[in-house]
């Protein structure tokens, strides 16, 4: 019982010291500045509206990199005020309002083309021709609405541009925190990833090379099953990571100029250097379960690295609360002394390697693991200094890009391109909800049915199905807790105080954990309405916002099948981009000088062609998970893609597994001899991922008369020449490569049909 209650405690405390939640509790603060200013200097409807033009802003305010930051934040009140103003002067004129609302949400939602820097533009676009609906002045009948119009919007404009600027500051002044932060989250990923790679070491032999199938990512979601392989698990963890640590480079790589920068930016490039040996442990493991006696070493070998993430996630708790972390002790001696206790007749494993060999050989990349592991908790400990050769010479093609372009905006001009077919679905869905709104008793609350809808309607069913669960179930949550504020007849600055709070709160868990971003959501929005209006009868208000939003979710799920954009037509492009990536990271792993001494250039090609590599393969294996939601009879061939994912995932194994080799062990590898082998497979790998659709493997280099003819003259992995086992992995990556494209050319075919 108390280590359960320990361990939710050090749950509760990695949530408390995020980014995610400083990030929230940032925006609360510049929500309450310029509420309290505004208020101050010109009075409390004032700050109301001013308080929406910072609500309207916050979403593009993410923890993001220093250079470019105005340009992210600027776009929404540019495009933001005109449109809360025409929402406020067309507003007695329902028709006109129809008029303007729906071509705005076709433009907003054409905003999400940019991709994920896109989408919070789109949703502060949208937020402010919805809430502008929420803070509409009431004209007499025959009144002119111009005037209170451009008082409010005024009043908006200087909330927005106001929380811009304070925005800013606040970003410059987070910066080393969100570094820490970051870092600090990339490490607890890894360790998550190490404990599904340690499972792997405690399943019951693999069934993948009788079936050729891998678990199903919806058992995988699921955690994965003993009978079948993790490695649709391990995937989805990859995803994960590779999407976190896009997010921590952004910002852990720029401008490493100060030794605690330059500490974290070696930190992070020694968690890229460790997932690519944790993916190098993938190896030899299938091999060594077909053996007998092979419990012991996979149980010992397990041990090590799950003490390696109970490491790690010291670590990562040790920087959220800037603590020296404590050291760690070096696993080698441990590893080292791994060997076959059975005794195994040669015929078992004649014409390759020992299952001793094959144990000692995953016991060195687990070693390199843990080599890693020292110099990380060294860096964190300030005992040893960072080398960042390649972050120095090249550390911009790393981020994001943070300059607007029209390219997006230029390819998005075909019927099948899912950015236009999302803003036109949105857009039918915005006046759906705009005259069902008009036609109910309670019109005047006709924003919280399109808020609903902007909310939930997202690109893809999936995504769709979770926003429209968590919204029902946080609106309720969110209604009883409204219900018991406002019965509480709190004071003005007592309710500013409640609506900075569930800001922060909204705004942090966004992209988190929508459902508690719902509850927060819910109490801002009534409460926020409240001081608009003076909120006349909130029980009445509390049922109003429930209809809204059942009528508001039901609106976005039924359009979310109008002008659908499944998964099963995103996966060719998927496809081809994964097999490109391959090619050019086997191009750069096995480029010829990296026999010599590594210097920039090659080291950072290498990099980025790595990175893309897990990122393009990340995509497939996300786009996949979307399309579990999907109507059957529109869903992508599942087991193909399973198996396409599986084969890039051993074929990314074997590269790393060659490339460490080729980095950390040239001086037991001939160079002369290898010459050949290196060429010949990276024009082999090339051919067959690249070439045309019916590609088949070249043959075969004549054979290298050194190559071990039995097991028994296979050479110690840690002592002896490495050739062998080098030109062994070169022949296996070969193998993969071409399974790679057979399976890609399966589910490229299946997914066309």
């Amino acid at each position: 019982m108390r280590s359960f209650a320990e361990h939710r405690l050090r749950a509760i405390s990695r949530v408390a010291l995020s980014h995610y939640v400083a990030n929230g509790l940032s925006v609360a603060l510049g929500l309450l500045l310029v509420s309290a200013a505004v208020h101050a200097w010109l009075g409390a409807a004032a700050a109301a509206a001013a308080s929406v033009g910072v609500i309207v802003c916050a979403p593009p305010d993410l923890p993001g990199p220093r250079r470019g930051k105005l340009w992210q934040m600027v776009p929404a009140p540019l495009l933001g005020i005109p449109l809360f103003f025409a929402v406020q002067w067309l507003y007695p004129d329902p028709v006109r309002l129809g008029l303007l609302l729906v071509p705005g949400t076709f433009v907003a939602f054409l905003i999400m083309a940019w991709g994920k820097r896109g989408i919070p533009v789109a949703v502060a676009v949208m937020f402010s021709m919805v809430f502008s609906m929420a803070a509409a002045p009431r004209v007499p009948p025959g009144g002119d609405p111009l005037p209170a119009a451009l008082a409010i919007t005024a009043h908006f404009a200087l909330g927005a541009w106001l929380y811009v600027a304070y925005a800013l500051v606040a970003n410059h002044l987070l910066n080393a925190r969100y570094r820490v932060q970051l870092v600090a989250d990339a490490l607890l990923s890894l360790a998550a990833l190490m404990r599904v790679q340690a499972r792997q070491f405690d399943a019951a032999p693999l069934q993948e090379a009788d079936t050729g199938t891998t678990a199903p990512a919806s058992l995988a979601a699921a955690g994965g099953t003993d009978a079948q392989p993790l490695t649709g698990l391990l995937l989805l963890r990859q995803a994960a990571l590779a999407e976190q640590l896009q997010s921590a480079r952004n910002i852990v790589l720029e401008a490493p100029t100060t030794p605690a920068r330059q500490r974290l930016a070696g930190m992070l490039l020694l968690v890229l250097e460790m997932r690519d040996h944790l993916l190098a442990c993938e190896l030899d493991v299938d091999a060594l379960k077909a053996h007998p006696g092979h419990v012991p070493v996979l149980h010992a070998l397990r041990g090590v690295l799950q003490q390696v993430a109970q490491a790690m996630g010291q670590l990562s708790d040790a920087l959220l609360v800037g603590r020296r972390p404590p050291a760690f002790t070096d696993l080698r001696p441990a590893l080292s002394q791994v060997r076959w206790s059975d005794p195994l007749p040669p015929d078992t494993f004649a014409g390759g390697p020992s299952p001793q060999a094959m144990a000692r050989s995953l016991a060195d990349r687990i070693g390199h693991i843990n080599d890693e592991a020292l110099r990380m908790v060294a860096l964190a400990r300030n005992e040893a200094t960072p080398d960042l050769a390649a972050v120095r010479a090249g550390w911009q093609m790393f981020v994001s890009p943070t300059a607007w372009s029209l390219a997006p905006l230029t390819t998005v001009w075909r019927w099948d391109a899912p950015p236009l077919r999302h803003a036109v679905r949105a857009a039918l869905a915005m006046a759906a909800g705009f005259v069902v709104a008009q036609a109910l008793p309670w019109g005047t609350h006709a924003y919280w049915i399109l808020l609903t809808i902007v909310v939930v309607l997202r690109g893809s069913l999936a995504q769709t199905l979770e926003r429209r669960n968590s919204r029902v179930g946080g609106t309720l949550l969110g209604c009883a807790l409204a219900a018991a504020l406002l019965a509480a007849h709190l004071s003005a600055w007592q309710l500013v105080l409640c609506l900075t709070v569930a800001q922060a709160v909204a705004h942090g868990f966004a992209v988190r954990r929508y459902l508690i971003t719902a509850v927060a959501a819910t109490v801002l929005g009534l409460v926020q309405s409240h001081m608009l209006h003076g909120g006349a009868s909130p029980g009445v208000d509390l049922l109003e916002r429930l209809a809204d939003t059942l009528i508001g979710t039901g609106i976005a799920w039924a359009f979310s099948y109008v002008l659908p954009s499944w998964e099963r037509s995103q996966i060719p492009a998927l496809i081809d981009r994964a097999l490109a990536a391959q090619a050019r990271h086997a191009r750069e792993a096995l480029a010829l000088g990296q026999l010599q001494a590594v210097d920039n250039a090659p080291e950072l090609a290498w990099r980025l062609a790595r990175r893309e590599a897990y990122d393009s393969l990340s995509a497939l294996v996300q786009a996949t998970q979307r399309s579990l939601a999907e109507p059957r009879a529109v869903q992508p061939p599942l087991a193909a893609l399973e198996r396409l994912q599986a084969r890039c995932y051993q074929l990314l194994a074997q590269l790393t597994a060659i490339k460490t080799l080729l980095l950390l062990r040239r001086g037991r590898l001939d160079a002369a001899r290898l010459q050949v082998p290196l060429a010949h497979t990276a024009d082999t790998l090339t051919h067959l991922l690249e070439g045309p659709a019916d590609a088949v493997r070249p043959a075969d280099p004549p054979a290298d008369p050194a190559q071990p003819d039995d097991a028994q003259r296979w050479p110690d992995p840690h002592d002896g020449d490495l050739g062998p086992w080098m030109v062994r992995r070169l022949g296996l990556a070969i193998q993969h490569a071409a399974e790679v494209r057979a399976a890609a050319r399966e589910a490229a075919g299946l997914a066309d049909c």
